[in-house]
């Protein structure tokens, strides 16, 4: 698509730019060309994509829908309490990977499905469902037991 510009409304041509420019003097091109980066992504992509684009027969799931507009479901809203709670007890603005699946199993989460969707990097697996989180190390629960005086005969049991 070609556009001639009135040489009133151009901008002043310098010396450098004149000489890589082959159109004539007040033509434009449009330098949109070529194929569309988008379709060769969707192509690479098949059908293990995570991508949400929308256009033309792509629709917002209802689960992902209702999240962006602020009606969570009992699962998002106890996820996001549970990060944020992570984020206040651990000084952390920032979760890492790591940090965001160890709340998650510690909400429960375990890997009993197969997975929707194929990588071809990385091989699927599952757990039993009743598997512990595996996120603490062992004896957590005993730094939050009431501190009782130990008495001489307590410390003799645990030495032995």
């Amino acid at each position: 698509m070609e556009n001639a510009m009135p040489a009133a409304d151009r901008p002043a041509a310098d010396s450098s730019s004149a000489a890589h420019d082959p159109l004539p003097p007040g033509i434009r091109a449009d330098r949109r060309g070529g194929t569309d980066r988008r379709d060769e992504q969707d192509a690479q992509d098949g059908a293990n994509s995570f991508a949400r684009r929308r256009g033309p027969g792509r629709r917002l799931s209802d689960f992902v829908k209702a999240a962006e507009e602020g009606e969570m479901t009992k699962e998002q809203f106890l996820f996001l309490v549970a990060i944020d709670s992570f984020k206040k007890a651990n000084n952390v603005a920032y979760p890492s990977w790591s940090d965001v699946l160890e709340v998650v199993r510690l909400l429960g989460y375990r890997k009993s499905m197969p997975a929707e969707i194929e990588f071809r990097n990385a091989e699927d697996w599952r757990e039993q469902p009743d598997s512990p989180s595996g996120v603490r190390p062992q004896r957590w629960q005993e730094r939050f037991l009431k501190d009782e005086p130990e008495s001489p005969d307590s410390r003799a049991q645990q030495a032995a």
